[in-house]
């Protein structure tokens, strides 16, 4: 026989105490068979998120996206929310409106367009007076603004979907739009078509609108008038108007009449007990960067000894812009004293510590003078200390600057030796460049058995020459019909970087060249860079050499020199020869092979290149 033993909760209680709570209400079935311990908490039960709540992941989503510049991947989530909400339901306003500013940030104006029509059919969210802002600001950036004048005057006469309202910080954004591309015409024409509408409020920032219009626009004195209106209309200038007035001087390099605005700016916070009113940050670097300019030690370290007494908040931006306007000046003393005060105070606020944009500020000051301990003391302490991380360009640009030293400091072992690992990490650089300048003059000292760029020399060849002595005669150069199909002639390119065309009459009317040859069904004449280099025979061949660079041809043609002073090249014009990259390269020789080179001809290229 077997015994069932009745379930706990059924047996009777043995021991009843007083303080055993009583239950006013029928227990719970998953309370009674899932009895938990005292000291566990009941887990919350998962349920689905609020549709509202999803929606403001997204935009939060969205936002971070936008400041990424990444359109395709907010399209590819928005596609996926619609399909989860409610099979393929409709987003907000407010979501859509995010969206939208993601296509005007990105460039993308005509999907903007689309997805502004698509919000506000039949079947869209919507739109509201923020979404009519974004669009116009896309068409103002985009400079089409016509379209952007039709909806406003829609708005205007109230046929708009959704009721927008004219306001001035809808008009603002399109004003904004056109003073940053620079158009001030119609920047003014708008301002004085709606007039009306941006006097709401008597509030001074259409003003500040405008008078950074005419910084953007170079012609930053006309601020000044700005500012006469502003007086004129009985308003109050606030800080943003003044900054806007001294960066307008500054730009117009009138610092004198820039300090006398920060001293008008000082007077009246003074006057009306206004500390919005006071110099900011702002206000104080746009000064120092003027009175660099102009090399004003004294008002430059008036400026700096304002700013530390003064009760503004310095951040990061203002302590390098107080050591770029001390470099500017030369001093480089005072510029290590306050790069001594930012490692100082970066130990207690790690948002001081200086970018690596401040170490080569100060490295290149030191390279000039040719301080080479101190250019590598900054390179080494450029990584531990320095505040986010170092581009390859940076790093590139501090070996540079530490070469530039040696150099300077005749020091010419080691600027070879760091000449040679930039040789060997970069693949290019431009001679014109500040790396290519100190290259030219380790070359020039190191001297050709010690070159490091194994260069090609001209024993054969003296620039001051006039061409025609080199020339190759037009005839021999076989030049090609112009009316001749590319794929009769492909064989020639093969060996030829550039051939000349010449017409019926003989005369030559293009040069082809092979990177230019993408249609085997074409004439050659179709191909060609239009007419023809051409020179006449007195011209150097140094003056040739720099035309062929400058103008990246292969080729130019030699005609007589009575031609070039007739007019244009003319197919009447018979040309005398070519001289071509490829014809000067055969004149080369490169002296890592230890070839045989004439004593005339090295001292001659030694001279040029210590000439370079």
């Amino acid at each position: 026989m077997m015994l069932i033993r009745p379930p706990r909760f059924l047996s009777p209680s043995h021991t009843p105490g007083p303080r055993e709570p009583r239950l006013h209400r029928p227990l719970d079935a998953s309370r009674i068979f899932s009895p938990r311990s005292p000291g566990r908490r009941s887990r919350p039960r998962p349920g689905l998120a609020s549709p509202s709540t999803d929606l403001r992941r997204l935009t939060a989503r969205i936002v971070d996206l936008t400041r990424r510049k990444q359109l395709a991947q907010i399209m590819e989530e928005v596609e996926a929310t619609r399909r989860r909400v409610r099979g393929g339901g409709l987003l907000n306003t407010i979501v859509m409106n995010a969206v939208l500013e993601a296509c005007v940030r990105c460039g993308d104006v005509d999907r903007a367009l689309r997805l502004f029509e698509e919000m506000r059919g039949p079947t869209g969210c919507g739109v509201d007076g923020v979404s009519y802002g974004i669009l116009l600001k896309g068409l103002g950036i985009a400079r089409r603004i016509d379209e952007a004048f039709e909806i406003l005057e829609s708005i205007e006469k109230d046929s708009s979907i959704g009721s927008p309202r004219l306001s001035p910080h809808l008009i603002c954004g399109f004003l904004n739009a056109l003073i940053e591309a620079g158009d001030m015409r119609r920047a003014n024409a708008l301002v004085a078509r709606f007039r009306k509408v941006l006097y709401e409020g008597h509030s001074v920032l259409l003003y500040n609108l405008l008078m950074k219009g005419y910084i953007k626009s170079n012609f930053p004195l006309g601020a000044l008038t700005v500012k006469d209106e502003i007086l004129r209309q009985e308003l109050k200038p606030d800080r943003l108007t003044y900054n806007t007035i001294i960066s307008a001087c500054v730009k117009a390099a009138e610092i004198d009449k820039a300090i006398r605005f920060l001293e008008d700016m000082k007077e009246e916070a003074n006057k009306e007990s206004n500390p919005e009113l006071l110099p900011d940050a702002v206000t104080y670097t746009t000064l120092l960067k003027g009175l660099g300019n102009n090399r004003d030690l004294y008002s430059v370290l008036n400026i700096v000894v304002e700013m530390k007494s003064s009760l503004i908040s310095l951040d990061r931006t203002a302590y390098t812009a107080m050591i770029d306007a001390l470099l500017a000046c030369g001093s480089i003393d005072g510029a290590l004293c306050i790069f001594g005060d930012i490692i100082k105070h970066a130990g207690k606020n790690k948002d001081l510590r200086p970018k690596p944009h401040l170490y080569l500020l100060i490295m290149r000051a030191f390279a000039t003078r040719g301080d080479v301990d101190m250019v590598m003391r900054l390179n080494k302490r450029m990584w531990p200390d320095s505040a986010g991380s170092i581009s390859r360009a940076a790093k590139e640009e501090a070996h540079e600057l530490l070469m530039e030293a040696a150099i300077n400091n005749n020091q010419i072992d080691l600027a070879r030796g760091l000449l040679r690992q930039i040789v060997n990490e970069k693949e290019c650089f431009s001679w014109t460049s500040r790396v290519g300048l100190v290259a030219v003059k380790v070359e020039s000292l190191s001297g050709f058995t010690n070159s490091l760029l194994s260069p090609y020399i001209f024993p054969q060849i003296i620039l001051n020459d006039p061409v025609e002595k080199y020339m190759v005669p037009f005839q021999e150069s076989r030049p090609l019909p112009a009316d001749l199909i590319l794929r009769k002639a492909v064989m020639r390119f093969l060996k030829d970087r550039a051939v000349p065309l010449v017409d019926d009459w003989g005369g030559c009317v293009g040069i082809v060249h092979r990177d230019d040859c993408t249609k085997l069904d074409a004439p050659l004449l179709s191909m060609s860079r239009g007419p023809p280099l051409c020179v006449p025979t007195s011209t150097t061949v140094e003056h040739v050499i720099d035309l062929l660079l400058r103008e990246k041809s292969e080729m130019v043609v030699v005609v007589k020199s009575g031609n070039m002073y007739e007019g244009s090249y003319t197919s009447s014009s018979r040309p005398l020869g070519v001289f071509s990259l490829a014809i000067l390269w055969s004149f080369t020789v490169d002296y890592s092979s230890k070839s045989d080179i004439p004593d005339a001809g090295i001292s001659r290229a030694t001279k040029l290149k210590q000439d370079a």
